[in-house]
């Protein structure tokens, strides 16, 4: 990307990040910002709602700062769509006044937006700062090029008003990538209309005030998706973004599955983990379950209490005493430690963008079990674009039986194409970001940029 230094306004070299504080937002925005300090630039990391024992670190240390607001609601692990329309609203009233505080009473000279939150990028510009400002895109390019094509999408009469599909038929998005079909616009929810509808309008906003920026900054390397800088001439691609698990997490992990992954053989495990938005019923849990004990493989299993739909157990002291030491069930794990380690065999995953990226990096292959959103089309990238993972097949009841997850899990861990595909995007990967190569170029320019105030 060209550098245009030139009428550069006076040195500052301080990046205001802003984020949800969903994990697979956060996640790599924190990455990102500690790339950032190490470039020279300090960073201040402004969310909301993180968990109290995180919400006091606010100093600086080596040029970092997190500042987390309280959502005064009281949402504990098992939040609702209702839980996060409250949370929504109390962050259009609270977030945008502490920023334009920020903004007054410190001197910025970068603004990093969340995509979810790009709705506050003319905030500066409103105040009569001219500072510059970037959106980071929390998805794949697939549904980047989704979200500018809504206006033909409609015109075309692909989809209705409020984002419906009309058409049985896929577009094509991108040259290099698989077609996306009507049920895999990352807005369809076919089983709450009001939600869909509510998500369509929600994509178009985001979009359309992203419109707004200098730079979409998106989660992959040029070779994963030559592409997507196609889309619109301001995308950057900066990843795949990796940090160690300690800087980067708004979590507690259980870090002691590690020592429990160092006895276990090399390319042995089984990891599942389907992020913070997946909620599975009791009887698609029951079904897990069985698949786990019946592969015969040692697994990690990230079984926190939201996963479950209701107050039960996510599994019972039964299951924990069948499995023994083979099963590992933790409410949290260090993931990126755990895609890199070396008894990793495959992911089990619900196909979150941050997720896959973790785990492409990392030469994993993927058993996909997307839940909804942007996941579908991941899934349908990873195993039809990139090779590099299995889809999992429902009943006609929705579920996933146990037969089908078992064979799945066993597959994937002797498909010598897909294992050998994972290991190559992850060289791919991890050679962008050499110096002089495309995402570390992308990294350095981000950052010159952004250190200085326009005059």
């Amino acid at each position: 990307m060209t550098q245009n230094m030139e009428n550069r306004g006076k040195e500052v070299g301080h990046i205001l990040v802003v984020t949800s504080a969903m994990q697979g937002h956060a996640s790599p925005l924190l990455k990102l910002s500690h790339k950032m300090t190490k470039l020279g630039m300090k960073v201040t990391f402004l969310t909301m709602g993180l968990a109290e024992a995180n919400a006091e670190a606010s100093e600086w240390k080596q040029g970092f700062r997190i500042i987390s607001l309280p959502t005064g609601l009281g949402l504990g692990n098992r939040n609702s769509w209702e839980d996060q329309r409250k949370l929504q609203e109390r962050i259009h009233r609270v977030v945008p006044s502490y920023m334009k505080e920020l903004l007054t009473k410190t001197e910025i000279s970068g603004l990093i937006l969340d995509s979810a939150w790009s709705w506050m990028v003319g905030i500066p510009k409103k105040m009569g700062l001219n500072i510059k400002t970037a959106v980071f895109w929390c998805s794949n390019a697939g549904c980047l090029a989704l979200g500018f094509k809504i206006p033909y999408l409609l015109q075309s009469g692909f989809i209705d008003q409020d984002g419906t599909p009309l058409k049985e038929e896929s577009i094509k998005l991108l040259p290099d990538m698989p077609e996306m079909g009507g049920s895999e616009l990352m807005w369809y929810f076919p089983s709450d209309k009001e939600m869909q509808k509510s998500m369509f309008h929600a994509i178009k906003g985001i979009l359309h005030h992203m419109a707004e920026t200098d730079w979409i900054l998106g989660n992959w390397f040029h070779n994963l998706d030559p592409a997507a800088t196609t889309v619109t001439p301001n995308v950057l691609p900066i990843g795949p973004l990796l940090g160690s698990a300690a800087s980067t997490t708004l979590r507690a992990e259980d870090t002691t599955c590690l020592a429990w992954l160092e006895a276990q053989p090399p390319r042995s495990v089984v990891y599942v983990a389907f992020g913070s938005t997946a909620r599975f019923s009791r009887l698609q849990l029951d079904e897990l379950e069985a698949a786990l004990e019946a592969t015969g493989c040692p697994f990690l299993w990230v079984a926190w209490p939201g996963l479950m739909e209701g107050d039960e157990a996510v599994y019972g002291d039964q299951f924990a005493a069948r499995v023994g030491e083979r099963g590992r069930m933790v409410e949290w794990a260090p993931q990126e430690a755990v895609l890199g380690h070396p008894s990793t065999a495959c992911f089990v995953t619900h196909c979150g963008w941050n997720s896959f990226s973790e785990s492409l990096s990392s030469g994993v292959p993927v058993v996909c079990w997307p839940y909804f959103g942007d996941q579908m089309y991941t899934q349908r990238c990873a195993c039809e674009g990139w090779k590099v993972g299995l889809r999992l097949e429902v009943d006609r009841d929705g579920i996933v039986r146990r037969e089908e997850i078992r064979r799945r899990v066993e597959e994937v861990m002797e498909n010598r194409v897909v294992k050998e595909n994972a290991v190559r995007f992850m060289g791919m990967g991890r050679e962008s970001l050499l110096s002089g190569n495309p995402t570390s170029n992308n990294l350095d320019f981000l950052a010159k940029q952004m250190k200085y105030s326009i005059d």
